[in-house]
């Protein structure tokens, strides 16, 4: 009776533990988006007046902040959001294209040198993509194709972690007996991806996507090295460049830069915030894939 009891209240302080350090982890990660959304409000003189950085200041300016955000270098920001979402959309959709494919032929195909071939998948992993960005510059330099939209988007498409993620899922999500059935059935192999396999994937195609589309929007070190041309700059490269011009001239050309520095940080992820809580239940449940057997 006394040991019972005393698991019995050892389990509420554990999950009081736990429930302190996942509110410490919260406030951490959840304070510098506070301080973006409040000194996005705030004009220049309110930034550098010397009031509270994590409060509003008496003169909350987001419409007169958000105009010169839009007009500022002929409207460059909007230019930088559709390229964004350019590279975003067609490399994340294109790399999970790619991953949903390899994953299930890993998955559930055999065929030779299959092992080698998912032993240095799981290698490619391990490499960082800031690594391969030298490497890659060279490659499209030589083939002329630097500064172009197709020196971002194209090493994009290349998403190891989701073939990975894709494998791993498919393997247990789709039962090899429903697809010898209905390959007994007549359906070809391409049949019994499309209309078997691939609505089991749905969950896992999903999470994948949204990495992807996420990964590529924050990408900053490729389209920096891969681009010269300010037009075809992404939003993150932009930012960057409104806050060197900000730093380099301090506060008598660059304090006018940093209010919308800071507003364009945040509309620059109110996208993903919107994709993340629209695609919350697949993304959850794709969380979970490999986890079960």
């Amino acid at each position: 009776m006394s040991a019972s009891v005393t698991r019995a209240t050892r389990r509420p302080t554990r999950y009081v533990s736990l429930q302190i350090v996942l509110g410490v982890l919260m406030v951490y990660f959840l304070v510098p988006f506070w301080w973006v959304v409040v000194n996005s409000s705030k004009t220049s003189a309110g930034l550098f007046g010397g009031g509270s950085a994590l409060w509003f200041a008496d003169d909350i300016d987001y419409l007169g902040n958000l105009q010169q955000l839009f007009t500022y270098g002929g409207g460059i920001y909007l230019q930088w959001l559709f390229n964004s979402a350019l590279y975003a959309i067609v490399g994340g959709v294109g790399a999970t294209v790619l991953a949903v494919l390899a994953g299930y032929g890993f998955a559930k195909y055999q065929f030779g040198g299959r092992r080698l071939g998912f032993a240095v998948l799981l290698g490619s992993v391990m490499v960082p993509s800031t690594a391969l960005v030298i490497p890659t510059f060279v490659l499209f330099a030589q083939a002329g194709m630097t500064n172009t939209i197709w020196a971002v988007i194209l090493p994009t498409l290349l998403n190891p972690f989701g073939v990975y993620l894709m494998c791993v899922y498919a393997r247990d999500a789709v039962p090899d007996e429903l697809l010898d059935a209905a390959r007994v059935d007549g359906a070809g192999e391409f049949r019994v991806f499309l209309q078997v396999a691939l609505p089991m994937l749905r969950p896992a195609i999903v999470t994948v996507l949204l990495l992807s589309v996420v990964a590529s929007w924050n990408n900053y070190f490729l389209p920096l090295a891969m681009l010269s041309d300010n037009r075809l700059f992404p939003v993150t490269v932009g930012i960057g460049l409104w806050q060197a011009t900000a730093s380099t001239y301090g506060a008598a050309g660059g304090e006018s830069l940093w209010s919308i520095v800071i507003l364009g940080s945040l509309v620059s992820v109110i996208p993903l915030i919107i994709a993340f809580l629209t695609l919350q239940k697949y993304w959850q449940g794709g969380l979970s894939i490999g986890s079960l057997k």
